[in-house]
């Protein structure tokens, strides 16, 4: 098969690849410092496809690139299609599940006519949100400000033991959770680290994974050789990790 390409006029970062009798379109970033780095594609677990290039690369190497991964790109697109496709939106009742850390816990909504402030413990197997009047929008925005607050005090955990392993990285960098459709962390250009706070419904091993990845920004900048041999070295097993988080991804990024 061939793939087609041309611009999409009502986006114009992106591109159409037509590919046989299917289509799909990817953004394109460009890697300031990516001189070394080669052409790699992506599918974002929301199935946003996106092409990161150095700044050397020209247009037609980017199409080609791009038209070798479309077959590859299509199939993960179609594995997300059918993982969502039995997602049902969440009620905030009794009953449904919770994810932390990897694990399952039975959501308890108990409504308490003498508690005006709403509360969100981990008690067991379950976690219990109890309050008066609680509806399900007070119930979903209980569990989503726990998920923050684990969140916070469970990253800081893993970052502080993860910079204890690398030489390169003096002292745990700055650090805050921020809520992204695509990514699971991410590195800014001054050395902050930024963390999607629904990664703390995935197991340790995973938020370790993504931790390490962007620390290893702070040494290589752009997906290099060299930088995935400094996750080789400090993870041999990364791979699997990503494979299983990106699997995944619907269930924890799922808020509703």
């Amino acid at each position: 098969m061939t793939a087609v390409m041309s611009h999409s006029d009502d986006a114009p970062s992106r591109y159409l690849v037509r590919y046989g009798d299917r289509e799909f379109q990817y953004r394109l970033s460009t890697l300031a410092e990516g001189k070394k780095a080669a052409i790699r594609v992506h599918v974002h677990p929301n199935g946003e496809v996106e092409v990161e290039a150095p700044e050397s690369a020209s247009m037609p190497e980017i199409k080609a690139a791009v038209q070798r991964r479309a077959r590859w790109v299509l199939k993960h697109l179609d594995d997300i299609e059918e993982r969502t496709r039995h997602l049902q939106p969440r009620q905030w009742v009794s009953g449904e599940s919770q994810l932390y850390l990897g694990r399952r816990y039975v959501l308890k909504v108990i409504n308490d006519s003498d508690q005006r402030k709403v509360t969100c413990k981990l008690i067991g197997g379950q976690l219990r949100v109890q309050g008066k009047d609680l509806s399900p929008e007070r119930a979903q925005g209980a569990v989503r400000e726990w998920h923050r607050n684990r969140a916070r005090e469970v990253f800081q955990r893993r970052l502080d033991l993860m910079v204890e392993k690398l030489p390169w990285v003096k002292a745990t960098p700055s650090w805050r959770i921020i809520e992204m459709q695509t990514q699971w962390g991410s590195c800014t250009p001054d050395g902050a680290v930024l963390l999607n706070p629904h990664l703390v419904k995935a197991p340790t091993k995973a938020i370790d994974y993504v931790i390490l990845h962007e620390l290893c920004h702070l040494e290589e900048h752009n997906h290099s050789p060299r930088f995935y041999g400094l996750l080789d070295r400090f993870m041999p097993d990364w791979r699997g990790v990503k494979a299983r988080l990106d699997r995944h991804a619907e269930l924890f990024l799922s808020d509703h």
